[in-house]
C-alpha cells in the first residue's frame, strides 16, 4: 500500500509539473517543495476522499455514462489547492485543463513506466 501511495506521488509530481507548465492559471509558486507537497497531498485525497465522493456521486455516474468522473477529478484538485497554500489554481477553465493533463500524464506513466515496475514485482 505504501509503495503504490509513493508510485501514485510520482506520477502526481510529474503530472502536476506539466500542468503548471503548460497552463497559466495552475501555479505553484516555483517552490519544488510546494510542488512535492501539492503531489503529496492530490495522491493522499485521490486515495481517500475520491472514494466517498465516488459513491456518494455513483447516481449521478451513471446517469452520464461516467462523464462525472471528470468532475469528481476536478474537485480533488480543488481540495488539494485549497489544503496547500502555494497550489493555486486560477479559474475554472485552468482546473479542467489541468485535470485534462493529469489524466493524460497518469495514463501514460501507467501505461509505461508504472507497468514495467508493477511487472517486476
Amino acid at each position: 500500500m505504501l509503495r503504490r501511495l509513493l508510485i501514485a506521488w510520482i506520477g502526481n509530481v510529474a503530472a502536476l509539473f506539466v500542468a503548471a507548465g503548460l497552463l497559466d492559471g495552475i501555479d505553484y509558486g516555483d517552490s519544488w517543495w510546494a510542488l512535492l507537497l501539492a503531489a503529496l497531498v492530490f495522491s493522499v485525497v485521490n486515495w481517500l476522499v475520491r472514494p466517498v465522493v465516488t459513491v456518494l456521486s455513483l447516481p449521478v455516474i451513471i446517469l452520464t455514462l461516467g462523464i462525472a468522473l471528470f468532475f469528481v477529478n476536478l474537485l480533488m484538485l480543488y481540495i488539494t489547492s485549497w489544503l496547500v497554500p502555494d497550489f493555486t489554481i486560477a479559474g475554472f477553465g485552468s482546473a479542467v485543463g489541468a485535470t485534462i493533463i493529469v489524466w493524460a500524464v497518469n495514463a501514460v506513466l501507467s501505461a509505461t513506466v508504472f507497468r514495467r515496475i508493477k511487472d517486476e514485482d
